[in-house]
């Protein structure tokens, strides 16, 4: 379910690039809006935005 572990570099601008297939692993596709926010922990967390806004109108999948 999970992939290995990948290290990442942040540049210095802040960005960094994720590997292509742990972003298809997590059905992100191009173009897809994200919401980002740390979780706390040295965490960041990124989730689709249509999934965030479906669960806040109780329409997720159970």
């Amino acid at each position: 379910m999970f992939q290995d572990p990948a290290e990442l570099d942040v540049d210095e601008a802040g960005r960094v690039r994720l590997p292509l297939g742990l972003l298809i692993e997590a059905g992100i596709n191009p173009g897809i809006k994200l919401l980002v926010f740390s979780g706390g922990d040295g965490r960041i967390v990124l989730r689709r935005a249509e999934d965030a806004i479906n669960d806040l109108l109780g329409e997720g999948t159970l």
